[in-house]
């Protein structure tokens, strides 16, 4: 598949995301994601006004469910919402209920394997039980915690490569990608490029970056959509 920008709305504030997503979408990102602080901020409300403002445009819910899937699943399919994500740490029928949800309600799921102690065969697991995507995620706290100890800090591309070689659904990386990174991670088959905290929004302050963000953004949109269709690595 060609490669898809998304960025994610790791905001606190709906109108400051409004703002920012409508930026983003005229430098020529693809998807718009709802983020985990703003859907605890402003819920169904902040999903349904990205809706009205975006028609057409891919919406994802980053849930990071863990129960209740099918309720979560389609209560945000009917706020708006087009891609649901359930993650690999939860019990196996709130996956499957998660995914009959999207089925039922025609949205697509993304399994992250978030905090997985076999990140590969979580992967696996998620495609198996009928995710549509696989988000390969490094967590935030982690990712500090570890540092703080004087330790090399992980990052997904760690195993990006096993990761993409062991599934067939596409795969996104997340998780403290510095910007070069991000934009190369075609190149190891993940063609979904996630652009977020810390990348366009200030992750400590959950602000969005000073500086020119919109010519930035559109040129490295321009670079990502450059590498054509996406291939696994041989």
């Amino acid at each position: 598949m060609k490669p898809i920008v998304q960025i994610s709305l790791d905001l606190t504030n709906i109108d400051e995301a409004l703002e920012t997503a409508a930026m983003a979408m005229r430098a020529g990102v693809d998807w718009l994601e709802a983020g985990t602080p703003l859907i605890l901020a402003e819920g169904l409300h902040g999903v349904k006004k990205l809706r009205a403002a975006f028609p057409g445009v891919p919406i994802v819910a980053d849930l990071k469910t863990m129960d209740g899937g099918y309720l979560e699943a389609e209560m945000m399919a009917r706020a708006g919402a087009t891609h649901v994500v359930v993650m690999a740490r939860a019990h196996e029928e709130t996956i499957k209920c998660v995914v009959k949800a999207g089925k039922d309600f025609g949205v697509k799921v993304m399994g992250d394997n978030l905090g997985c102690e076999d990140m590969v065969a979580a992967a696996k697991w998620l495609e198996n039980l009928g995710c549509d995507y696989i988000v390969h995620h490094i967590g935030y706290d982690e990712r500090r915690g570890i540092a703080a100890q004087g330790k090399r800090m992980p990052s997904p591309l760690d195993q990006l490569g096993a990761v993409v070689e062991a599934v067939t659904i596409p795969v996104q990386a997340v998780g403290g990608l510095s910007l070069e990174q991000a934009i190369e991670c075609p190149l190891y088959g993940a063609p979904l490029v996630v652009l977020g905290a810390p990348l366009t929004i200030d992750a400590d302050a959950f602000k969005t970056a000073d500086g020119n963000l919109e010519e930035s953004l559109r040129l490295i949109c321009k670079k990502i959509h450059s590498y054509g269709e996406v291939r696994k690595l041989s």
